[in-house]
C-alpha cells in the first residue's frame, strides 16, 4: 500500500479544507440550533465537483478515484458533518446505483444532473418497521400496465424534503422475502408521492431527514431499476460503498475532536500549568490520535480496494465499525478535556459528540458492521 497522497489527492485535501473553513464553518453553530439546510454552501460544493466526484467525465461528474472522495468527506466533516452527509449520500448512494446497476437511458436522464448538482438525490429503504432487517419492508409496488403503483411508507430519509429524486425500494412480489424487493427512482412531485415533517434530531440537524408516503404513486415501468427482485442485492452493494463514506464523516468529526483538544489544552490553565502538562491529558491526547489514524488507514483501504474493483464488504464494514466507534470515543473524551466549558453550546464540542452518535447507527449499525465482518471471516 502506498501512504503517499498523489498531487490531485493533495489538491483536492487543500480544496475541500479551504472550503470548508471558509464557507462551512462561518454559521455552522447556528444552522446547528435552527437545524437549517445548508443551501448555498451545497450549491458551492456542486461548482467545486463535490456532488458527483466520481461520477466519470461522460456523465458530467468530477471523474475521481474513491480515495479522493474520501479524503473530501473527512476535510468537510470536520467542520459540518451535516454538510458531510448531503454529499456522501448523493455520491455513494444515489450516483454510485446509477453507475453500477442503472441503464444509459435512465444515466442519460437523471445522472448529468445529479453529479453538477442541479438535482439532489436521496435514497430511501427504511421503513417504521425494518431498519436493520431491510427484507422485513411492507411498502408495495404493484404492476399495471407500463406503470407500477406504489403505496408504503419510508422513514429515516437523509435529504428527503431537498431532494429532487430518490431511490426507493419496494416489494414487488411479497411472500418471498428480500428476493421480492425491488428499486425504483422516482421523481418528488409525481401523484400519490407525499413529504413527511422534518425531524427533530439529535446531532447532523443541518441536513433533512423525513418520512415518504405513497398512496398510489405511479411509477413508469422505465423507471425500475435492474430487473424486479433484484433490489436486496442492489441495497446491500451500493451500502457497501456508502458505509466508506460515512466512516469518512466519523473521522472528519473525530479528527475534529482532537485538534480541538490540542488547541484547549495548551490554553487552558490549572493549578499554575496549562493542562497539556498533565499525564491524564496525555493520555487521552494519545488515545484520540492513535484511533485516528488506524481510522484513516481503515478507511482508505477499502477505499483503495473499491478503486481496484476488488471485494471490500469486510474491509468496508471494518472501516465503518472502527471509525464511527472512535468517533464516539474522540468526542466524548473532547468534552471531558474542556471540562464544564465543552458541556456549554458555545464552545461546540458537544455538537462534534452529537454528530458522531449517528454514525453508529444510519448505512447499517454497528452491530449489523461487526455481523457483517465475522460472516466474511467465516466465508468458506
Amino acid at each position: 500500500m502506498d501512504f503517499n497522497y498523489t498531487d490531485e489527492q493533495l489538491m483536492i485535501k487543500q480544496t475541500a479544507r479551504d472550503f470548508a473553513e471558509e464557507n462551512l464553518a462561518p454559521g455552522v453553530m447556528e444552522r446547528d440550533e435552527e437545524a437549517k439546510y445548508p443551501v448555498e454552501q451545497i450549491k458551492m460544493m456542486a461548482e467545486l465537483g463535490f456532488m458527483g466526484m466520481v461520477v466519470p467525465d461522460k456523465w458530467q461528474g468530477a471523474g475521481m478515484d474513491f480515495v479522493s472522495y474520501v479524503i473530501a468527506i473527512e476535510e468537510l466533516a470536520r467542520v459540518d458533518a451535516s454538510a458531510a452527509v448531503v454529499m456522501s449520500v448523493n455520491n455513494s448512494l444515489v450516483c454510485q446505483i446509477f453507475l453500477n446497476w442503472c441503464n444509459d437511458q435512465q444515466r442519460a436522464k437523471y445522472l448529468p444532473r445529479l453529479a453538477t448538482g442541479e438535482i439532489l438525490g436521496a435514497y430511501s429503504l427504511s421503513e417504521p418497521q425494518s431498519g436493520s432487517d431491510a427484507s422485513a419492508m411492507r411498502t408495495f409496488a404493484r404492476k399495471d400496465g407500463d406503470h407500477y403503483v406504489l403505496n408504503g411508507t419510508k422513514n429515516w430519509v437523509t435529504n428527503g424534503i431537498s431532494s429532487d429524486v430518490a431511490i426507493v425500494y419496494a416489494l414487488t412480489t411479497k411472500g418471498i422475502g428480500y428476493k421480492g424487493v425491488s428499486a425504483f427512482i422516482v421523481e418528488k412531485g409525481w401523484e400519490g408521492f407525499s413529504v413527511g415533517k422534518k425531524e427533530d434530531k439529535l446531532g447532523i440537524r443541518g441536513s433533512d431527514t423525513c418520512e415518504f408516503y405513497f398512496d398510489n404513486c405511479r411509477i413508469p415501468v422505465e423507471n425500475l431499476v435492474g430487473e424486479e427482485g433484484k433490489g436486496f442485492k442492489i441495497a446491500m452493494n451500493t451500502l457497501d460503498g456508502g458505509r466508506i463514506g460515512i466512516a469518512a464523516q466519523a473521522l472528519g468529526i473525530a479528527q475534529a475532536a482532537l485538534d480541538k483538544s490540542i488547541v484547549y489544552a495548551k490554553e487552558r490553565e490549572q493549578f499554575g500549568q496549562p493542562i497539556a502538562n498533565f499525564g491524564a491529558t496525555h493520555d487521552k491526547l494519545s488515545n484520540m490520535a492513535c484511533n485516528v489514524d488506524a481510522a484513516r488507514l481503515l478507511i482508505h483501504r477499502a477505499a483503495m480496494l473499491k478503486d481496484e474493483n476488488k471485494r471490500f464488504t469486510k474491509e468496508g464494514a471494518m472501516a465503518k465499525y472502527f471509525a464511527t466507534k472512535i468517533a464516539m470515543e474522540a468526542t466524548t473524551l473532547c468534552v471531558q478535556i474542556f471540562g464544564g466549558y465543552g458541556y456549554m453550546r458555545e464552545y461546540g464540542v458537544e455538537r462534534l459528540m452529537r454528530d458522531a452518535k449517528i454514525t453508529q447507527i444510519y448505512e447499517g449499525t454497528s452491530e449489523i458492521q461487526q455481523l457483517v465482518i465475522a460472516r466474511e471471516l467465516l466465508r468458506d
